[in-house]
């Protein structure tokens, strides 16, 4: 599954020209409207949470969810729940940084043992396992994907469900790109990677209004 996986992700820009790193990423040390990235990807997690999962962006194969729950000068784009190719179209108005994991994880409590230390530790021990990272912005590939990855410190991750759930300690590692506001107009964008017990691969149609 991991090499037939990463075999799709490269597909997803084997037809279009491989560039120096895409000048639309932000660097990941660079804060965005107020917050370090780090702290965008916990906004990240608390908003993929907000939902129930038939209702999740994360779920949706079309991108008719895209829109739902975003405010302020970020947007997010969901990963996916399997390991098959997705593929949305998004509508974002102009003027917006895009937030997206290649692939990520979040560790939450299972009993009443909850430690913040320990789940920060096995968050980042899962994902130093990474085998596989792709970006991809019309053509142009980010180079060195792997330095773009964020850790988070403990946090309440269930802080924006409907009705409240409070899911602490909860800590999450992974590899996040913040795009800088694109042109109006349409833009293909791939994104994906491979950790040994999961993998995504996704592509978005992003129209620029």
């Amino acid at each position: 599954m991991r090499s037939s996986l990463a075999a799709v992700i490269a597909a997803l820009v084997a037809s279009g020209p491989c560039a120096a790193e895409a000048p639309v990423a932000v660097p990941p040390d660079q804060p965005v409207a107020g917050l370090t990235q780090a702290a965008w990807s916990q906004a990240w997690w608390q908003w993929a949470a907000s939902f129930d999962r038939r209702d999740s962006p994360i779920a949706d194969e079309t991108g008719e969810r895209c829109a739902s729950r975003q405010q302020g000068d970020v947007w997010f784009l969901a990963g996916t729940y399997g390991t098959a190719r997705t593929i949305r179209k998004c509508v974002v108005p102009r003027g917006k940084f895009l937030f997206f994991p290649l692939i990520n994880y979040v560790v939450m409590p299972r009993d009443d043992r909850a430690n913040c230390f320990a789940f920060i530790a096995e968050a980042a021990r899962i994902t130093d396992a990474v085998s596989y990272l792709i970006v991809d912005l019309d053509g142009r590939r980010l180079e060195h994907p792997e330095a773009y990855r964020q850790a988070t410190q403990c946090f309440d991750v269930g802080s924006l469900a409907r009705p409240t759930a409070r899911i602490y300690p909860s800590a999450a590692n992974g590899y996040y790109v913040m795009l800088r506001p694109l042109e109006p107009g349409t833009h293909e964008l791939n994104f994906g990677g491979v950790l040994p017990s999961m993998r995504q691969a996704v592509t978005y149609a992003l129209v620029v209004e």
